[in-house]
């Protein structure tokens, strides 16, 4: 009897289009091209840019510019010294304040980063800051997101190939992009990510803010500080896409000591 296509299409991408996430050198399952999802993420961001109060010149907006660009250079020198540069090919960095109460920040493939005003109070300082930062690039540069559009291309849109399902179904295909990235509403679509990718993401993060200056302790008083903000208000960990605080706190005070020979250098 002859196997079809549908479900051998989906088999095949995932033995061709597997990727390694640094640091933690986990196999990730990556179908879309990097041109592709650079390409959509400046567009999306200039978009979005023009939709929401950007603010420049304050003295929050100059600390987000320079807690991203240390980062960004440790980033970028993190990446050079494991012969990785080539990943950062085509990144564009950018980096703005916008005005908005939601306790959020992001980053899109290629470097474009927003953070909300309504995090700096939990932040509190360029060190806090630097813990997001860090947590959000190293979504980026991990390609978290190109995971995540990829698991949504493969189970809501059939496997269609980007450029196809843009084509096809452009508006589906923008929410699911911005989900990926934990931007806009998320009904309908899949959370923007997983447990495994949240914690590699606070393990990369935690060296690059080592990288960049930023004592690394200061992530545990972070997400001590986010603990009390939300009041215990939380599904418990399997139910969440998120490790739980305890577990968050827990595994980052393990990787403390590698972080820390960063952090010394």
């Amino acid at each position: 009897m002859r196997v079809k296509s549908i479900f051998v299409w989906p088999l095949l991408a995932f033995l061709i289009a597997c990727a390694t996430v640094p640091i933690t050198g986990r196999r990730q399952l990556n179908l879309i091209p990097s041109s592709q999802m650079l390409g959509m993420s400046f567009q999306q961001y200039d978009q979005f840019l023009k939709e929401h109060k950007v603010i420049t010149g304050t003295p929050q907006a100059k600390m987000v510019e320079r807690v991203g660009h240390r980062i960004q250079k440790a980033v970028e020198r993190y990446f050079a010294e494991h012969g990785m540069s080539n990943r950062l090919n085509g990144y564009k960095w950018e980096f703005h304040l916008v005005q908005d109460p939601q306790v959020n920040a992001w980053c899109m493939p290629g470097g474009k980063v927003v953070v909300y005003t309504g995090i700096l109070p939990i932040t509190k300082t360029e060190a806090g800051l630097a813990v997001v930062l860090g947590h959000e690039i190293a979504h980026a540069v991990a390609e978290h997101g190109n995971e995540r559009m990829s698991q949504g291309l493969m189970v809501q849109l059939g496997g269609l190939a980007l450029s196809k399902a843009l084509e096809s179904k452009p508006k589906q295909t923008q929410q699911l992009f911005l989900a990926a990235f934990g931007i806009g509403a998320q009904v309908g679509v899949l959370l923007p990510f997983s447990r495994t990718q949240e914690s590699e993401a606070d393990h990369l993060g935690l060296i690059f803010m080592s990288m960049a200056g930023y004592d690394p302790h200061e992530a545990v008083n972070f997400w001590q500080r986010m603990v009390k903000m939300s009041g215990g208000n939380k599904p418990p960990e399997f139910l969440s896409t998120h490790p739980s605080d305890e577990t968050r706190v827990r595994q980052l005070k393990k990787w403390l000591p590698e972080a820390l020979k960063y952090y010394k250098k």
